[in-house]
């Protein structure tokens, strides 16, 4: 029995996941693809993965499905309070911010964690009456339904600490046992909405004090990170500030942003 794709199918799945996302997928994913198309085949009621990889190059499959494929094939690591150092500026700016409101994006949010560690820190800083706001965009719906949901196994919130686990989140219990949800007045102030950055962006999304575009950008060629940088600068306020992955080099790209220290720049 087979565990793997054809070489042609499996550039094939590759060509149209790049296609479709921006994301290049590597060689020594094979295995990782395979697996999720797997599953995806199952549900699907096809034993066969080739014989399923073959039906999405075909067009043979629903749209629904494809973005089932996508949201598949999509990785998302993350957790709270992931590169500590950025939520420190953070909360450095928010405490220099003025009256006319503070707003926030998460641009690759994946299942939420970062935008709700986001919402902690202006929580803190600004205070629950105050105007702030925090937005998260990701390519697949599940991540984005997921995060609206704020429910995460208790092993995530390692790096939280305990005074802000015992404000700003509830234990779960029951069938829930095991899990944490954000509270609800943290879940109110978050807006997450699904997001191609490689297409064009939603129309709805304001101008932004700081947006966080982490972890992204490697899985990008460097014409694809500078398409995605210049589209989503126009969502940032001029001296507005934009943090990277620390694994990510924005530099020699051409942008409109001057480093202000390792992966945290600004605006013009």
């Amino acid at each position: 029995m087979s565990t793997s794709l054809q070489p042609s199918t499996f550039a094939g799945i590759v060509a149209l996941f790049h296609r479709i996302s921006g994301i290049q997928l590597a060689a020594s994913k094979q295995a990782l693809v395979y697996g999720r198309l797997q599953r995806l085949a199952l549900e699907a009621g096809e034993p066969s993965v080739q014989r399923y990889a073959e039906s999405i190059l075909k067009g043979q499959v629903s749209k629904a499905e494809m973005v089932r494929v996508v949201d598949r094939l999509t990785t998302n690591e993350t957790y709270f309070f992931r590169e500590p150092k950025h939520f420190e500026d953070l909360e450095r700016r928010a405490d220099q911010a003025g009256d006319d409101g503070f707003k926030v994006w998460s641009a690759a949010s994946s299942s939420g964690e970062e935008a709700y560690s986001i919402c902690m820190v202006l929580a803190d800083t600004l205070g629950m009456k105050a105007d702030w706001e925090v937005w998260g965009s990701d390519l697949s719906t599940a991540m984005v339904q997921a995060a609206r949901q704020g429910l995460y196994p208790l092993d995530r919130a390692e790096n939280i600490g305990p005074e802000r686990l015992r404000r700003y989140c509830r234990r779960g219990q029951g069938p829930y046992d095991g899990q944490l949800l954000v509270a609800r007045e943290l879940r109110q102030r978050t807006q997450f909405l699904s997001a191609n950055l490689m297409e064009r962006l939603p129309e709805n999304l304001p101008q932004f004090d700081v947006i966080f575009l982490r972890n992204v950008l490697i899985y990008f060629d460097a014409d694809a990170k500078k398409k995605i940088v210049r589209s989503v600068l126009q969502h940032l306020k001029p001296e507005g500030v934009l943090y990277s992955g620390h694994a990510e080099s924005l530099g020699g790209l051409d942008l409109p942003i001057r480093t202000l220290q390792p992966a945290i720049y600004a605006h013009g």
